[in-house]
């Protein structure tokens, strides 16, 4: 059908704009002709068998061009789809079966019949598209979120430019009301901004100096300054258009399955239909051509593969449009089917079931804490690790380290304000040989033990905090289907532990590096009962995204080589959503299966009944028709479900 084809891409969409405007006029023409069809329809009706009109009703002719003129009006373009798809030998589709079957019904003299299963056949149509058309409107919606223009500081003035012509490194301007137009760094204090385009979340976000902003987030407060980081293209909103475009040319089995069914099944059917009209002749005694003809007729209305080959990537596109508008990426409908069939998830920690944003827990040393806290900042400002980060953003240092030297797997040594300080793991000061109280390894979250000059003088604790919704989540997971949840962490273990147990994972692995994750994740994948998930954020955790049979990644902090390498991207970053999508994949496949059922069901019985003679033209048109619009009904309710985070 017509509007069973993927749509084209959106760059393809702005380049044939007039071809839309045409066809958009086409389409205002087909309604017309079509009212126009149903008005001359339901006077000849009332004419006939309400006023039963001697004049109408005696008079073939008459009721012949009355009919004739609704018909033609109606069948003129399904009649041009057949002729178009028979120049390229495509003869057996729905278009040539429902010219068919209405042609004969006319043949034998029942026009009213011959006409209502064209009218209702486009109706159906119209009501087909406009499903589509609803299902389609949250990746369409993405077009009004790409920004169209940047103004950009050059020369000591803002000039309005468009966004693909922004260099990395430049100044923009972004005014109240207006889209970030690239990914950029916050150069103003703060700003607050809607991310609901990107992450599903109407909830204003605030971003502060040198926080990261992204592309398709639109300002609320205050004219804001941003530093570019990326080019257009690689933009977070390029992106997301380009996955949500992909996602229709990957098709789910059921839907390929269903396609392959539709080119089979056609054919067979016109054969069968036509031995329906034949074949009696042989057998049966009082034989009449017109009662077999009729019969044939109905068959062939009947199996019509609309409700089957609409309804079901209907349902699958609707799946992706309610993933969308839940802040859930899903890269085509084969994950939708992939991710409600997922028995065991396997998460990574840092970022994705903690904030992955460090902060100073408590305080030990020997020293004066002022003085203590200013000799480890100095040195930490060196180093680019998170921990080192927390620490300094904790307490400012005045000092400077000079001689700062990196003791691989251990910390940092240096000399600040004249004195030597270490800052590491314990490994440090045994490398070292400076002693320290042994309890200090007891503590389970990470530390950062210090010496100056020598002598151990105390140590620093760092944590991770635990995101609201990451108890939630596994919970939800394993309401789900989900028998096995497990933490792999390149974090030490008795964190990796830690964690685990308060969020209710059932096995987990600390300490592990990017192979460790590969070889346990590669383990579970050799017990064939087990569909494996991976979630993660990280740059390193892009091999096991690939491996997983159901790679999702947290996309709202996560790196880009995560993000592009995994088949479902969560942008709100909360583990929650996880479930979720499996919610979303379990809904849209019941959904796929009740549709298939029914339209199967429902034809094979008139199927059976039209070819005893039993089911006439208006049973058949509801087998067609009404079952599709059933199908289709039911396929856009997943568009209006609840879905709970």
């Amino acid at each position: 059908m017509a509007n069973c084809n993927n749509c084209c891409s959106v760059d393809e969409q702005k380049n044939h704009s007039h071809e839309g405007h045409d066809h958009d006029h086409e389409h205002n023409n087909s309604k017309v002709l079509l009212g126009a069809s149903l008005a001359i329809f339901f006077a000849g009706i009332f004419i006939q068998y309400g006023l039963k009109s001697s004049w109408f009703v005696e008079n073939q002719t008459i009721r012949l061009i009355w009919f004739a003129v609704s018909y033609i009006l109606v069948a003129f373009s399904v009649w041009k789809e057949a002729f178009k798809l028979a120049k390229r030998f495509d003869f057996f589709n729905e278009f040539s079966l429902m010219g068919i079957a209405t042609l004969g019904a006319f043949i034998i003299g029942e026009y009213p019949e011959g006409v209502a299963v064209m009218l209702f056949y486009t109706v159906g149509e119209m009501f087909q598209e406009a499903a589509v058309n609803k299902a389609k409107g949250n990746i369409k919606a993405l077009l009004d979120v790409r920004p169209d223009t940047a103004h950009v500081l050059r020369n000591g003035n803002f000039e309005t430019i468009k966004p693909h012509d922004v260099a990395i490194g430049e100044t923009i301007q972004v005014k109240v009301g207006e889209k970030v137009p690239l990914d950029g760094m916050m150069i103003s204090d703060k700003g607050s901004f809607n991310t609901a385009a990107l992450t599903g979340e109407s909830k204003p976000s605030t971003y502060k100096t040198g926080e990261t902003v992204l592309a398709g987030m639109l300002n609320l407060e205050n004219v804001i300054e941003i530093q570019t980081t990326k080019k257009f293209e690689d933009s977070s909103i390029a992106k997301i258009l380009q996955m949500v475009q992909e996602a229709a040319s990957r098709k789910a089995p059921t839907e390929l399955f269903i396609r392959k069914f539709a080119k089979i099944y056609t054919p067979i059917v016109f054969f069968l239909a036509t031995a329906l009209v034949i074949i009696p002749y042989f057998f049966v005694d009082n034989y009449d051509f017109n009662d077999w003809l009729y019969r044939g007729l109905v068959f062939l209305v009947v199996s019509c593969p609309c409700a089957l080959v609409i309804s079901v990537p209907l349902g699958y596109f609707g799946g992706i449009g309610a993933a969308s508008r839940n802040g859930i990426l899903v890269k085509g409908s084969n994950f939708l089917d992939l991710i409600a069939k997922v028995n065991t998830v396997v998460m990574d920690k840092t970022g994705t079931m903690t904030e992955g944003v460090f902060e100073v827990q408590k305080i030990e040393t020997t020293l004066p804490e002022p003085e203590f806290l200013n000799l480890v900042s100095a040195l930490e400002k060196q180093s680019t690790h998170p921990i080192a980060k927390a620490i300094v953003e904790h307490h400012p240092s005045g000092l400077k380290a000079v001689e700062v030297e990196e003791i691989s797997g251990k910390g940092l040594k240096g000399n600040v304000d004249g004195k030597i300080v270490l800052a590491g793991n314990t490994k440090l000061l045994d490398h070292f040989s400076i002693e320290y109280p042994q309890e200090i390894h007891d503590i389970v979250e990470s530390i950062v033990v210090v010496s100056v000059d020598g002598q151990y003088a105390g140590y620093i604790t760092i944590a991770d905090k635990i995101k609201e919704d990451a108890q939630q989540a596994i919970q939800r997971m394993k309401s789900l289907g989900v028998t096995k949840t497990i933490m792999l962490s390149g974090d030490k273990n008795t964190i990796t532990q830690k964690v685990a147990k308060e969020v209710g994972v059932d096995e987990a692995f600390g300490g592990l590096l990017p192979e460790g994750k590969v070889e346990k994740v590669e383990a579970l994948k050799k017990d064939p009962t087990q569909l494996v998930a991976f979630v993660g954020d990280g740059i390193n955790d892009a091999p096991v995204l690939a491996l997983s049979d159901v790679g999702i990644a947290m996309g709202g902090l996560g790196s880009d080589a995560a993000i592009e390498t995994a088949d479902v991207v969560i942008q709100t970053d909360q583990p929650s959503k996880i479930a979720t999508a499996m919610k979303i994949g379990h809904e849209t496949k019941k959904i796929v299966i009740q549709n298939i059922v029914l339209a199967l069901g429902v034809k094979t019985i008139v199927l059976l009944l039209g070819a005893e003679g039993i089911a006439n033209m208006w049973e058949a048109i509801f087998a067609d028709v009404g079952v599709a619009l059933l199908a289709i009904l039911n396929a856009v309710r997943i568009q209006r479900m609840k879905f709970h985070t």
